[in-house]
């Protein structure tokens, strides 16, 4: 009997980030890997995530290496670093995630997705700056929720819950979980695979095996890589933020910030129709 095969694809989150062991990062994907069966050896966990990886990335890069290793299980948890450019689509951004899913679920895998945190809170951006960024996360996990909910997939909501408030979770960037948030994110998940009946082996433990960063340790990564990675996205995302920022105040001043929800939420809407369409068997042709 071959071993289980399980694949997981995204960004810097599942590629472990904020998780440091053995010299690399670890995550949360290879945390629950060891949970999956009774006999850990009985699992074959490949990550193709990669940081800074775009639902086009995804795509075009992970997808096809991801088909050829043929898993019973893949994780497609990405779109964050969609919303931290400029080029933000929420009908690109749809289109592809079905793909993804399309593709994976086509070839009889089982799929895990979930809901991501807002990053413009996660960073603590003043509020004109925060809504356009949470505006967009909103749009993504709506599109998530719904293309999960088509494609059967094992959905986890990531975007809520008391994790998000307890720093003892995160990272020193803000916007990474630190050992104990990847640990958690392993252990929802495999929660929700137990009761599905699709993982057999124990729990990953909650606890996490080396001490939370220090005061110290955080801010001289902010000082030095963080203010790297700040400076990497300003250059890309800022000069729209500021514009983006800009209408929010001018909307708050003539009491119509609705009308930006509402046109997010018909900008989803619309994505998701688009795909039904696209879907739609053509009519015989008379």
């Amino acid at each position: 009997m071959r071993p289980l095969r399980f694949v997981a694809l995204g960004d810097s989150l599942t590629e472990g980030v904020g998780d440091r062991a053995g010299g690399g990062w670890r995550g949360w994907a290879e945390l629950l890997a060891g949970g999956l069966a009774g006999d850990p050896t009985a699992v074959e966990f490949t990550k193709l995530a990669v940081s800074g990886a775009q639902t086009r990335d995804v795509l075009d890069r992970q997808t096809p290496a991801g088909l050829e290793l043929r898993p019973d299980l893949v994780s497609v948890v990405v779109g964050v670093n969609d919303t931290l450019r400029r080029t933000f689509d929420i009908h690109a951004v749809a289109a592809r995630l079905d793909q993804v899913y399309a593709a994976f679920t086509g070839r009889g895998a089982v799929l895990l997705t979930a809901c991501l945190p807002d990053p413009g809170a996660m960073l603590g951006l003043p509020g004109a700056l925060a809504r356009p960024l949470a505006r967009r996360q909103r749009a993504v996990n709506a599109v998530v929720h719904a293309l999960s909910d088509r494609y059967g997939a094992v959905h986890l909501h990531a975007d809520e819950g008391e994790w998000l408030t307890d720093r003892a979770m995160w990272s020193a960037d803000r916007l990474h979980p630190g050992e104990r948030g990847h640990r958690q994110l392993a252990v929802r998940f495999h929660a929700l695979l137990t009761a599905a009946g699709l993982a057999a082996g124990a729990a990953p433990s909650p606890e996490p095996d080396s001490p939370a960063p220090t005061r110290p340790a955080r801010l001289w990564w902010l000082a030095t890589a963080g203010t790297g990675w700040v400076a990497r996205r300003c250059t890309d995302l800022l000069p729209q933020l500021l514009t983006l920022a800009a209408g929010e105040l001018r909307h708050r001043a003539r009491g119509t910030s609705a009308r930006l929800d509402l046109r997010a939420s018909a900008s989803v809407s619309a994505a998701l129709a688009a795909l039904s369409v696209r879907d739609r068997p053509e009519p015989d042709a008379a």
